[in-house]
C-alpha cells in the first residue's frame, strides 16, 4: 500500500493500524522514518538527542495529503524526541508523538524510540457468556510498593502479582489505565500516550511479559481504555498543531468541564483511526484479551455533565452523541471481527438499552455492561443499620426487575473505596465482628446474584483504610485472624464460584433464577434458587438481619439440600452456629410451594445449598 493509499485509508476513519504508518519507525542501518498528523501547522520538525533539540537540523516535508509530515534522519533506539510545531500565529509547540511506543517519564515528558515489540500470539479461550468471569481488578502502581515507597515493576509483578491471582482463584485480571499519564492521582484516566504502557514500571517488551504470563496461568488480562476525553496538558493531544485536532472544535461539545478535559472529536476519520488503532494496538501487539472502556455514558449522550443551554440537540432533537455512537459500534464491530474470543465491557451508567445487544440486532455490541444500579443499591443498602434495613428493602431486590435484559458485571470496583466513601469491610454497620460478617454476606449475596463479577483490590483482606493510590495494599493485615480470615473465605468463594455452574451458566434468562424469598423485608431475609443448563440447583440463602433467624420457615422444591457454603464458618471468621449439615423438605405449602425448609440462618451470613438428586 502506498504512502497516499494510507492516508486515504486514514482520513477515512477506517485506518485500524495507523501506528504502523505514523509515529517513528525503524528503516535499518540506523535509519528511521518519523510521521505526524498536523494540518493546522505551518512548519513542522524533528527535534530530539539525535540533533541538539534543533528545531531547524530537521524539517519534515508535507505528505500527499497536504495535512501531515514525515522526515528520515539517523538515529537509534532509546532516542528522545518531540515535534516542533509552529502554528500560523508563529507559537512554537513541543509535542509527544501521539504514536510514540514508548516515553521519557518521569524524566521528561518526551518520546522515545523503541521499535522492538512485535506481534504477539494470541490467548485461546471459550466463550465468556457461559464461562465462569471473576475479575480481580487492580491498580498496578499500588498494588504492592517497595519499602522506600518505589513501584513494583512489571517484572516484579510478574513474580508475585501473577501467582496471587491464580492462587486466590480469579480468572480475569483488569488493569487500571497503562496507557502513559502524566499524574498518579488521575489514576490512569488522563492520558497522554495512546500507544505507550507507562514508562513507570518498565519497557513495552516487560509488559507484554506480565500479560504472558498471566497467559500462562490461564488467566485473561483486561485493559481499561478512555477513549471518551484526554487532558489538557500542553505537550500532549490537546490543541496538537495549534488548533483543536483531536478534541471536539464546538464550544458545546469540546469539554468535560467537571474533569477539566477535552471531547474526542467522533466521526472526524483521523480521530477514529487513531482510537480504533489504539484499541487494535493493545490486542495485536500485546495480546490482551480485552477491553472496559470508560465512561460511554460520557460518550452517549451529549448532555452528560452540562445544564440546560449549554449542549445543543441532535439531527433528530434528542440528546444522543450519534457520531459517539457510531464510533462505538465501529469499535465493537472492528473488535470482535478482528480477535477472536475478544471481551469489550461497557463503563455505563445510565439506562441505555442494548448496550450487549448485537450489533446485527441494533445494538452497541459489547460483551458486558458494569451494572452500576447493583451496585449503589446494595452498596446503600449494607451501609444501613440492620435495624432500620427494612426500609430500604427494595435495594437489595430492584436489581432483579432488569438484571435479564443485558450481560452484567457486577462490580465493587476501585470508584466505591475512594473519596470517603469508606472501605467495603468499613461500610459495613455496627461491631467489629459485624463488619467481618456483613462483608461475607454482601459477597456471598454478590457470587450467587446473575452477573459476573468484579472487585477491587484490598477487599479480600478486608482493609479499613480508603485505597491510597501512593501506597500498596495493606497485605499486613493477614497477621490478624480476622483479616487473614477473610482473604481465606475469598479464596473459598471464589473457587466455589468457579466450579457452580448454577452460578454462572444461565444469566439471561429467568430459566436460571427463582426467588423463594423476596418480600421479607421485617426479618431482612433473602432466598432464591439458580440453575444450570441441566437443572442442576444451588439454593442460596441470607439474612442481612442482625439477629439470627431461628426455624425460619421459606418454601422451596421437594427434595434434600445439602449445605455447600456457609459465611458463619470459624475458618472464616464466624461463629459456625450452624451444625447441621442437610435439610429435608416437608410437605408444608409456603411461599407459594407446597414443600418447605426450616432452618437456623446466623445473623449476616449467607448460605449456599445444593439440590440433591434423586
Amino acid at each position: 500500500m502506498t504512502d497516499c493509499e494510507k492516508l486515504k485509508l486514514f482520513h477515512n476513519g477506517l485506518d485500524i493500524s495507523a501506528y504502523d504508518f505514523f509515529g517513528c519507525h525503524n528503516l535499518g542501518e540506523g535509519k528511521y522514518v518519523f510521521r505526524v498528523w498536523a494540518p493546522h501547522a505551518v512548519k513542522v520538525s524533528v527535534v530530539g538527542d539525535f540533533n541538539g533539540w534543533d528545531e531547524n537540523a530537521a524539517v519534515m516535508q508535507l505528505l500527499c495529503d497536504g495535512e501531515s509530515y514525515a522526515a528520515e534522519l539517523t538515529a537509534k533506539e532509546g532516542d528522545r524526541y518531540k515535534f516542533c510545531i509552529t502554528t500560523f500565529e508563529g507559537r512554537k509547540l513541543l509535542k509527544f508523538d501521539p504514536y510514540s511506543f514508548c516515553s521519557d517519564f518521569p524524566r521528561s515528558q518526551a518520546s522515545v524510540i523503541y521499535t522492538r515489540l512485535t506481534s504477539k500470539q494470541r490467548f485461546a479461550a471459550a466463550g465468556e457468556g457461559e464461562q465462569p468471569v471473576n475479575i480481580y481488578e487492580v491498580n498496578l502502581l499500588s498494588w504492592k510498593r517497595h519499602k522506600n515507597g518505589k513501584y513494583y515493576t512489571f517484572s516484579e509483578l510478574k513474580r508475585c502479582l501473577v501467582p496471587y491471582v491464580k492462587d486466590m482463584g480469579y480468572t480475569h485480571v483488569e488493569f487500571m489505565p497503562v496507557t502513559e499519564y502524566p499524574f498518579d492521582g488521575s489514576w490512569g484516566y488522563q492520558v497522554t500516550g495512546y500507544f505507550c504502557v507507562t514508562a513507570r514500571l518498565g519497557t513495552p517488551e516487560d509488559f507484554a511479559d506480565l500479560v504472558e504470563e498471566f497467559h500462562k496461568n490461564g488467566i485473561r488480562v483486561i485493559l481499561d481504555w478512555v477513549p471518551a476525553h484526554f487532558p489538557k496538558d500542553d505537550f500532549a493531544l490537546y490543541e496538537f498543531d495549534g488548533q483543536p485536532l483531536y478534541e471536539c472544535p464546538l464550544w458545546d461539545n469540546m469539554e468535560h468541564s467537571g474533569w477539566g478535559t477535552r471531547r474526542f472529536d467522533f466521526g472526524r476519520g483521523g480521530v477514529d483511526s487513531f482510537l480504533l488503532s489504539s484499541a487494535v494496538y493493545f490486542f495485536d501487539r500485546f495480546a490482551v484479551d480485552g477491553l472496559r472502556v470508560d465512561a460511554v455514558a460520557a460518550m452517549l449522550y451529549l448532555d452528560y455533565d452540562r445544564a440546560e443551554g449549554q449542549w445543543t440537540p441532535n439531527e433528530y432533537g434528542d440528546n444522543l452523541n450519534l457520531k459517539a455512537t457510531q464510533f462505538i459500534k465501529k469499535f465493537n464491530g472492528l473488535i470482535k471481527g478482528k480477535f477472536a474470543g475478544a471481551i469489550t465491557i461497557a463503563e455505563e451508567s445510565t439506562a441505555y438499552e442494548g448496550i450487549t445487544k448485537p450489533l446485527e440486532e441494533g445494538g452497541l455490541g459489547f460483551d458486558y455492561k458494569w451494572n452500576m444500579g447493583w451496585m449503589n443499591d446494595v452498596l446503600f443498602y449494607c451501609r444501613q443499620d440492620p435495624l432500620y434495613r427494612h426500609y430500604h428493602h427494595q435495594k437489595i431486590t430492584f436489581s432483579m426487575v432488569y438484571s435479564l435484559n443485558e450481560r452484567y458485571i457486577l462490580p465493587l470496583s476501585h470508584d466505591e473505596v475512594v473519596h470517603v466513601k469508606g472501605s467495603i469491610v468499613n461500610k459495613m454497620p455496627g461491631e467489629y465482628a459485624d463488619k467481618f460478617s456483613g462483608e461475607r454476606a454482601l459477597l456471598g449475596f454478590m457470587y450467587a446474584h446473575p452477573g459476573k463479577k468484579l472487585n477491587f483490590m484490598g477487599y479480600e483482606v478486608a482493609q479499613f483504610s480508603e485505597w491510597n493510590y501512593n501506597a500498596g495494599i495493606e497485605f499486613f493485615l493477614k497477621k490478624f485472624e480476622k483479616h487473614r480470615k477473610m482473604s481465606v473465605f475469598v479464596k473459598e468463594l471464589n473457587n466455589f464460584y468457579l466450579n457452580c455452574k448454577p452460578f454462572y451458566e444461565i444469566e439471561t434468562d429467568w430459566k436460571g433464577f427463582e426467588w423463594l424469598v423476596v418480600d421479607d423485608l421485617i426479618n431482612n431475609v433473602l432466598a432464591f434458587n439458580r440453575y444450570d443448563k441441566q437443572g442442576n440447583c444451588v439454593c442460596a440463602v441470607f439474612n442481612f438481619s442482625g439477629i439470627d433467624q431461628l426455624a425460619y420457615t421459606f418454601g422451596q422444591n421437594e427434595g434434600k439440600y445439602a449445605l455447600a457454603f456457609s459465611s458463619d464458618e470459624k475458618r472464616f471468621g464466624g461463629d459456625g452456629k450452624l451444625r447441621k449439615r442437610s435439610f429435608t423438605t416437608k410437605k408444608q405449602p409456603s411461599h407459594g410451594k407446597e414443600y418447605s425448609l426450616t432452618m437456623d440462618i446466623p445473623k449476616l451470613s449467607c448460605l449456599y445449598f445444593i439440590k440433591e438428586k434423586l
